[in-house]
């Protein structure tokens, strides 16, 4: 049997929480490789690349994803915007990048502009915040001010990179507009397929799914062949960790040999089985392929993964196949925030450490040892501070899901207002010099105790591995506040 080709390239399927106006492609051409080919220093001629660009956009992949911090993407697909009248130009996603740091109006304003500047239209279609540590809560204040800019006709719709269900969950129970998610997602990485899916679901969400490929090793030419010993590029050498870390070669081996039967039964490539399998889920919008400028020989074959369907013994087969293999540990995103890091790479620590925390510490006036400081006006008021050091002890004030300005976040959610009390914690001990793993004690004080076990669970998705000592008992709140928490760490003596 043979998947026919389609003469054009799906549109997205409603449900969908873009806009009918925001007509994408269910493949979105990534651009990630512009970066790999500038890494040396070199610069693509915009117009020469454009040109490449203009191939895709003419085979109906009018989708393309860029990123302000993959070389010159944006310039590349400006100068591509300049050649269509505005009402049939090719769909452009976004994606910022700022350093955390205090997002105030002025400061998102200017991230936006650069972002219309450098590709030459009024409106951004999609604009993606990308935020490398939730333990600078300033991610949520750049939102809310993206979905002002929204409201004023500069921004179409909001979506995030690599966020998990948690922090989803939080920005969504504080009012921001998320229409997408993009993440990790294909039958190496399931990890989507969980809780991210569930809450995307209910909450009309929807996922862009990049990955999907595993940076071309989901294909024939891998099949049977040994693990590669050398790999140049960079989303190769991301995809091989994510081999590793689930299950290793052999493993992946039994996978494709797997993938590659159900494609022989169906007269089509791995890669359309790949692509066709990540699709089929519910919460997927669009399935991300990377765009090589230059090189077009892959996009008749990714159209036949629209006249593909999966039935009940293609999906049992990959079931044995992926019980065979190891789940990718934590949840989507992870792979940036903490070890085993599965980027490119590999330990970002280099690129971590470089990252202003989100606290400020200071000598203790009256003995030796670290005032640690959130910036909330209430501190300095009321005499306290958010954390204290002294000799490899930090303990940390009770702390409530108020930022800056006092206000309260994610009212009346108690699990989306642990989330983020666990994130301003964390950025207390880091700027004290610990890290959230050195926690013993634990103190949570709730309002309600119904919302026990949304607490709970936010509580261990932090401290599943770690289990402090914790206490929990109803208390009486001041304000909107459903949770209190207050936290003791133990810095170990070896790491000073």
């Amino acid at each position: 049997m043979t998947a026919a080709i389609p003469t054009q390239l799906p549109r997205r399927t409603p449900p969908t929480a873009l806009p009918e106006a925001t007509d994408i492609s269910r493949l979105v051409a990534r651009l990630w490789q512009v970066a790999d080919i500038e890494k040396s220093g070199k610069t693509l001629d915009p117009e020469r690349a454009a040109d490449d660009q203009a191939g895709y956009a003419a085979a109906g992949f009018n989708t393309f994803d860029l990123a302000d911090h993959c070389g010159s993407d944006e310039i590349v697909t400006g100068a591509l915007m300049r050649r269509y009248p505005a009402a049939t130009r090719p769909i452009a996603f976004a994606k910022w990048c700022p350093p955390p740091r205090p997002m105030n109006a002025a400061a998102v304003r200017a991230g936006v502009q650069e972002r219309l500047n450098r590709l030459g239209v009024d409106r951004l279609d999609l604009l993606q915040l990308r935020w490398w540590t939730f333990e600078h809560p300033a991610w949520l204040d750049a939102l809310h001010h993206m979905a002002s800019l929204r409201e004023e006709g500069l921004i179409g719709e909001i979506g995030v990179p690599n966020f998990d269900a948690a922090h989803l969950g939080l920005a969504l129970a504080d009012g921001v507009p998320v229409a997408t998610n993009q993440v990790s997602f294909s039958m190496v990485d399931r990890r989507a397929a969980g809780a991210l899916s569930a809450l995307c679901s209910e909450r009309g969400v929807k996922l862009l799914a990049y990955g999907t490929l595993c940076g071309g090793f989901l294909s024939e030419r891998w099949l049977e062949l040994a693990e590669p010993t050398e790999i140049t590029d960079w989303s190769k050498s991301k995809c091989k960790r994510f081999i590793d870390a689930g299950g290793r070669w052999a493993a992946f081996q039994g996978l494709l040999a797997a993938v590659a039967g159900i494609a022989r039964h169906h007269g089509v490539s791995v890669s359309n089985v790949a692509t066709a399998w990540v699709l089929g889920h519910e919460a997927v919008a669009a399935a991300i392929v990377g765009a090589r400028l230059g090189e077009a020989e892959h996009q008749a074959d990714n159209l036949r993964a629209f006249g593909l369907a999966l039935d009940d013994a293609d999906h049992a087969a990959l079931d044995v196949a992926f019980s065979a293999m190891t789940a990718i540990p934590g949840d989507c995103g992870d792979e940036y925030h903490k070890p085993p890091y599965l980027t490119a790479s590999g330990d970002l620590s280099h690129h971590l450490d470089r990252i202003a925390p989100a606290c400020d510490a200071a000598p203790l006036a009256h003995r030796e040892g670290l005032r640690v400081s959130s910036g909330s006006r209430r501190e300095p008021v009321a005499g306290y501070s958010r954390a204290i050091r002294t000799g490899d002890t930090i303990r940390v004030s009770g702390t409530t899901a108020t930022d800056v300005a006092d206000r309260v976040v994610a009212k009346g959610d108690a699990g989306a207002q642990t989330v983020y009390v666990l994130d301003k914690i964390a950025g207390a001990i880091t700027a004290a010099g610990g890290k959230i793993e050195d926690v013993v004690r634990t103190r949570i004080y709730l309002r309600d105790p119904s919302t026990c076990d949304a607490v709970a669970l936010a509580h261990g998705r932090v401290f599943g591995e770690v289990r402090p000592a914790n206490t929990l008992v109803v208390a009486g709140l001041i304000g909107d506040c459903e949770v209190e928490i207050e936290a003791e760490a133990v810095v170990p003596a070896n790491r000073g």
